[in-house]
C-alpha cells in the first residue's frame, strides 16, 4: 500500500540521489568522496551525505537550435514514438554529432570503470560500478554500465553525474535502464533510481537534500520508480520533484494519475489541460527506454512542464508548473544512478546504457540498418 510518504533523500545531486544523499531520517554526516574532475562547481555529495566531492564541468558540448522531428515542449501535444532525434540515426550511430544533442554516452569507450571519467564529472562508487560485456546485460553495442547495490542495513548508492557547460531552460534526457530479475527493495524507506535533471541543486560541490526549492535557489526532477506505490517491484514510475510549491522539505512525488504525495488528498496544480494517465511500473529483467523532459517556466508564468516517456510512449505529462521566479535559475546538471536505504533483502543490480541529452525529443533507438 502507498501509506504515508516520507522520503528523506532526494535524488541526490545529479546522481539521481544516488550515493549522494545521506541515510535514514537525516542527511547524515559521512564524508565519502566521489571520483570526478578537479575542483569546480556542480559536484555531489557521496555516500553518507555531507562530505561530497567537487566535480568539474566536463565536455558536455554546446547545442545548436535543435533539429529533427522531435518537436518542442510548448503548450501543445508532446511527441511520441520514433519521431525524435534518434529516428535519424540507426542504432544511435553518430547521434552525438546532432546539433540538438548536448551529451551522449553509449559506454563503448569504457574498458574499466575509471574510463567513465572521460565523459562524466562524478563517478561513484567505483567499488560497486562495473562495465558489463555480458550480451544479456547490454542494450546495444558491447558494453553497458552495471551498478551493484550490496545488501546493507544502511544506505547504498551509485551514480554518474554530468555538469553542462551551458545552462539551459529545456532539456530532454533519454537513457536505457534494466532492473535485474528478482530486484527487491522491500523495507526501503528511501529508494531512488533512473535519471534526473536539475538546476543549481548542488552548492559548492554538495547536493542539498531537505532544503526546499523557493523559486530562487534550485529545482530538480527525477524520473524513477517509487516504493510509495501499489505497483509491482520496483514500483510505479513517477516524477520526484523539488519545486517552489512542494509540500515538504523533501521533494514531491507526481504520479501520472495527477495524484501528488505527500498529502494526496490535495490535487496537483497541473491546470485545466492536464490528462490523467494510469500508473505503470517497469518490467524486471528487461531493457526499457526512459525519457525525461524538463522545461523551466518563464518567470511570472506557469508554463513549466515535465514529460515522462517509457519505450517511446508518453506515460505522464505535467504542465502548468512553476520551477523558478528568476531567469538566471537554469538547468545545469543531469545524472543517472540509484540509491537504496536500507537495502535489507538482497544484493540488487541495475544496468544503464545509451544515454543521450538534447534540446528536443530524442525517442527510442532505431534498429541498425
Amino acid at each position: 500500500m502507498r501509506g504515508i510518504r516520507r522520503i528523506r533523500h532526494p535524488v541526490a545531486a545529479a546522481l539521481l540521489a544516488v550515493s549522494a544523499c545521506g541515510g535514514g531520517e537525516s542527511d547524515g554526516n559521512g564524508a565519502g568522496r566521489a571520483s570526478g574532475g578537479a575542483d569546480a562547481s556542480g559536484g555531489t555529495t557521496a555516500s553518507g551525505g555531507s562530505g561530497g566531492t567537487n566535480a568539474s564541468g566536463g565536455s558536455a558540448g554546446t547545442a545548436g537550435a535543435g533539429s529533427g522531428g522531435g518537436g518542442t515542449s510548448g503548450s501543445g501535444p508532446l511527441p511520441e514514438g520514433a519521431t525524435g532525434i534518434a529516428a535519424k540515426y540507426a542504432a544511435d550511430a553518430g547521434i552525438g554529432s546532432d546539433s540538438a544533442v548536448v551529451f551522449a554516452d553509449d559506454f563503448e569507450g569504457a574498458a574499466v570503470v575509471v574510463d567513465l571519467r572521460a565523459k562524466w564529472d562524478v563517478v561513484f562508487d567505483e567499488t560497486t560500478l562495473g562495465i558489463s560485456t555480458d550480451p544479456g546485460n547490454v542494450n546495444g553495442g558491447t558494453k553497458a554500465v552495471e551498478m551493484l547495490f550490496r545488501l546493507d542495513s544502511g544506505e547504498v548508492g551509485n551514480g554518474l553525474m554530468k555538469q553542462l557547460l551551458e545552462e539551459r531552460d529545456l532539456l530532454f534526457l533519454r537513457f536505457y535502464e534494466k532492473f535485474e530479475a528478482g530486484f527487491d527493495v522491500t523495507g526501503a524507506g528511501s529508494f531512488h533510481n533512473g535519471g534526473s535533471i536539475s538546476a543549481h541543486y548542488h552548492v559548492d560541490g554538495q547536493s542539498t537534500p531537505g532544503v526546499p526549492a523557493d523559486g530562487l535557489n534550485k529545482f530538480l526532477v527525477s524520473y524513477e520508480a517509487t516504493v510509495y506505490s501499489d505497483g509491482p517491484p520496483p514500483g510505479d514510475l513517477i516524477a520526484y520533484v523539488y519545486h517552489p510549491e512542494q509540500r515538504d522539505n523533501y521533494g514531491d512525488i507526481f504520479y501520472p494519475t495527477g495524484e501528488v504525495s505527500p498529502n494526496t488528498s490535495l490535487p496537483g496544480n497541473f491546470g485545466p489541460d492536464f490528462v490523467a494517465r494510469p500508473n505503470v511500473a517497469p518490467i524486471l529483467g528487461k531493457w526499457q527506454c526512459y525519457e525525461l523532459m524538463v522545461k523551466a517556466n518563464t518567470p511570472g508564468q506557469r508554463d513549466g512542464r515535465i514529460g515522462l516517456w517509457l519505450d517511446g510512449r508518453l506515460i505522464a505529462d505535467f504542465p502548468n508548473l512553476r520551477f523558478r521566479d528568476v531567469e538566471s535559475l537554469k538547468i545545469d546538471v543531469l545524472s543517472i544512478g540509484g540509491y537504496i536505504s536500507p537495502n535489507q533483502v538482497r544484493d540488487n543490480e541495475i544496468w544503464f546504457d545509451d544515454v543521450v541529452a538534447a534540446t528536443s525529443y530524442i525517442g527510442p533507438k532505431t534498429p541498425a540498418n
